[in-house]
């Protein structure tokens, strides 16, 4: 335990433990620190870093937003918007539809990626030698 100016004990924990607490890899731990998504607490007296339960809370609040696939620049602006709890959610709601409208123009791209393959996939019968697979054939004539 590490006693802070205010005399509340706080736990700290090494990049290791906080990598368990969260799921995170310390690889992961150690890019969202370079990224200035993540503070280093202190050092300790061998010089590892410590973090508290507060830094425990953002990375799992990062590792949500990775779930979602938010950019870390969306996540850095979603940390700075949380620092201001007065103000308004607009700028969050903006974000996240945005984002929503992204994820719909993959959805739609993986679709017809989706469409093109079995069709192509119907090119060939199951029983042919690769001579005659009808994917190869496809695959092998020039795209105009």
């Amino acid at each position: 335990m590490v006693t802070i100016e205010s005399s509340i004990k706080v736990r700290l924990v090494k990049i290791g433990e906080l990598a368990k607490l969260t799921g995170c890899s310390v690889q992961s731990i150690r890019h969202y620190e370079k990224e200035k998504l993540l503070a280093t607490l202190r050092r300790s007296d061998g010089n590892f870093r410590l973090y508290d339960s507060a830094t425990v809370d953002q990375l799992k609040f990062i590792k949500h937003c990775r779930s979602l696939d938010l950019s870390l620049a969306e996540i850095r602006q979603l940390i700075a918007l949380n620092q201001q709890p007065g103000i308004g959610c607009d700028d969050v709601n903006r974000m996240v539809d945005s984002h929503i409208e992204q994820v719909a123009l993959r959805i739609n791209e993986l679709q017809d990626l989706q469409d093109k393959l079995m069709a192509l996939r119907t090119s060939c019968a199951s029983q042919s030698t690769v001579k005659e697979c009808g994917i190869l054939q496809t695959l092998s004539v020039s795209r105009k």
